[in-house]
């Protein structure tokens, strides 16, 4: 049952869906306008929402911030917001259609005063949008606040945000339909699919479709690891038979990232976000510059020349990137000598001890890589911060490319050092091995015991104190701490780092993986204790995000069709490579590099022509599509015919 409150303003009740939390030394003048501008109505510039001020708790002489408030809003409020985002939701006849009030009865499970037809994702993802448009009048700055600068048409948020007046904003969990979720997911050890529609109206498609490439990418390496183990087991110690697997690698790193176009754009139609409009981009809240004037939007808004920025990119960040490869180089080099000393010195006296010394460098090796990666990150984020992008999406463009950038080299590098340059395959199954395997465990710990260990203690700690004060019966926790609690979860920091994770674990199965075919295998048993992990994550350790209408999975679906072109080229070298092969060309070894390019050329064309080939879009989506748009097209038309009919007998 959902906890309802009484706005502070008027006295209607509304259920909290957000969280505004402002700093503590938030001046009381500040505090009152923006309660103001969030109960205001729509037509005096306000966001028409409910807001009330969250109590002291079950510890009332306990120090805490009191400027935490609750925000609602009514329901005829969300249904003109879904309504303004342009909401799809499901019709009368199966199709998903933009949500809109006049036909509101049309739509399923449109019951009543349609109490229960938006989700709480999608009510706070419409609060979020209402509270992010709401912009300054005439104020020049934010009350009792004086550096906080304001102008007609500024985001009021996003200025309090990036003068660090508001603190957080964050939607709350819903307890009861977290608890079924959680059942669902993760809590039955079961081999069977994700609630991905459930996951979808929990969190937001954003998520939806990470756990849905998860699960896919999971099973898209079932066939390779199935080749992979008794090839492992049978074939151990013969390097000359890796070409098979090695043309296996071609086939299957082309076809299911086509596959996966097909199956994201089914998701992102069953989820209505596949035809749906973004909304126009507003500047983020860290971008600063002379006010100027938008010729878009007739607002005035920051200006930065694009010039200043191209400076910054490519005479400090473009140099940096290149010094840290530079760096990661260096490291490489220093491995490859300690990895010659552990050899030299298992080969003069070979023991148990000097044996298990020949994997340490390795390991070192990979463990360095993880600590360069988390602190090029650091580098990559500020830089990329201080390049002020205007927009975020160009913003995670360039810090998506400066990270791949970086790992790749930093991940890849020496593999790529000791298949073509050492030409030693013992070595590069050794080296690949250990990297996966020290890598995964690392994440492993990262990922699921270090979350898992903070939670319990963070649980322990609110429980202690609710207790003191909880009557016997009670077994919820109040409205008040529940909050608090939420509050002082991690927050999560978006799909980045997941995505980042399969990236890297892509590129070691489809680049090396004909010279270790067990990749495929422990990729596969990393993947699904993934599942449980960041399921565990998001259901327990971390704040709940706003939901993010995602139709596909953005730049990291041309990250990994970019891997998947490397891995037919250094397929393709490693089956020139072969010793089957150069018995073929036993005299020139020109010949044999002249038709190794040439055949890795013709796959990439083949590549090419399949992605041409295969649609983006099953066939029967983009019927469904072309007659939505042929009726939106009609209805126009008799409107038009209308209005003009009315118009003529009025005359």
């Amino acid at each position: 049952k959902k906890k309802t409150l009484t706005d502070d303003g008027g006295g209607s009740a509304f259920a909290p869906l957000v969280v505004l939390e402002l700093a503590p030394d938030t001046k009381e003048e500040a505090v009152a306008w923006l309660l103001s501008r969030i109960r205001d109505p729509q037509h005096s510039g306000g966001a028409e929402l409910l807001v009330r001020q969250l109590g002291p708790g079950v510890e009332a002489g306990e120090k805490t911030n009191p400027n935490v408030f609750l925000v609602g809003a009514s329901r005829r409020r969300l249904l003109s917001g879904a309504e303004d985002l342009g909401l799809f939701k499901e019709y009368s006849d199966g199709s998903m259609r933009g949500f809109t009030c006049a036909n509101k009865l049309n739509f399923k499970g449109f019951t009543g005063d349609g109490d229960d037809f938006l989700s709480m994702a999608e009510c706070q993802y419409i609060i979020k949008h209402e509270l992010d448009t709401l912009r300054a009048k005439e104020e020049t700055h934010v009350p009792g606040h004086s550096q906080a600068k304001l102008y007609p048409g500024k985001s009021i948020v996003r200025r309090l945000q990036s003068k660090g007046i508001l603190v957080q904003m964050f939607p709350l969990h819903e307890k009861e339909e977290l608890k079924r979720l959680s059942f669902s997911w993760y809590k039955k050890v079961k081999l069977a699919f994700q609630p991905l529609d459930d996951i979808r109206h929990y969190y937001g498609e954003g998520l939806g479709l990470y756990f849905g490439f998860l699960e896919y990418f999971t099973l898209a390496l079932v066939p390779m690891a199935l080749v992979g183990l008794p090839y492992y087991l049978f074939d151990w110690e013969d390097y000359d038979k890796y070409v098979v697997f090695a043309a296996f690698n071609l086939v299957w790193c082309t076809i299911i990232l086509e596959l996966w176009k097909q199956f994201s754009a089914s998701l992102a139609f069953r989820w209505g976000t596949l035809s749906r409009k973004r909304a126009f981009e507003e500047p983020r809240p860290g971008f600063h510059g002379v006010l100027g004037f938008n010729p878009v939007t007739g607002r005035e808004e920051p200006v930065y020349p694009a010039a200043k920025r191209h400076v910054r990119i490519y005479l400090v960040s473009v140099p940096f990137v290149l010094l840290c490869l530079y760096l990661s180089l260096h490291v490489m080099m220093i491995y490859f000598q300690m990895e010659g000393w552990a050899l030299t010195l298992h080969d003069q006296d070979p023991t148990f001890w000097t044996g298990v010394l020949v994997f340490v460098p390795s390991v070192i090796y990979a463990v360095v890589i993880e600590i360069m990666n988390l602190i090029y990150r650091y580098a990559a984020e500020f830089l990329t911060e201080w390049e002020n992008h205007r927009l975020e999406s160009s913003y995670q463009n360039h810090l998506v490319l400066k990270v791949l950038v970086f790992n790749f080299f930093n991940c890849f590098a020496s593999l790529f050092y000791i298949a073509f340059v050492m030409q030693d395959m013992v070595l590069l199954r050794q080296s690949l091995a250990t990297l996966l395997i020290t890598s995964q465990i690392l994440n492993q710990v990262m990922e699921a015991f270090l979350p898992y260990w903070l939670q319990r203690r963070r649980n322990k700690k609110m429980i202690r104190r609710v207790q003191k004060r909880r009557t016997l019966g009670e077994q919820e926790l109040p409205l008040e701490e529940q909050v608090r609690l939420e509050a002082d979860m991690s927050t999560y920091l978006g799909t980045f780092d997941d995505y980042l994770e399969l990236f890297l674990l892509f590129g070691y199965v489809s680049l090396f993986s004909c010279v270790y075919p067990l990749a495929a295998v422990l990729v596969v048993l990393n993947n699904v204790t993934e599942v449980y992990s960041d399921a565990f994550k998001m259901c327990h350790v971390f704040k709940r995000p706003f939901s993010d209408p995602a139709a596909n999975i953005g730049v990291w679906q041309l990250a990994f069709e970019a891997m998947s072109v490397i891995a037919v080229v250094t397929n393709c070298a490693l089956i020139g490579m072969s010793p089957q092969v150069k018995a073929y060309f036993p005299e020139s070894d020109t010949q044999l590099i002249l038709w190794t390019v040439a055949i890795e050329h013709f796959l990439l064309a083949v590549k090419f022509i399949l992605t041409f080939l295969i649609p983006d879009v099953p066939k029967h989506i983009r019927i469904k599509l072309a007659r939505l748009e042929f009726e939106s097209l009609e209805a126009l038309k008799r409107k038009v015919k209308a209005d003009s009919s009315s118009c003529w007998t009025t005359c």
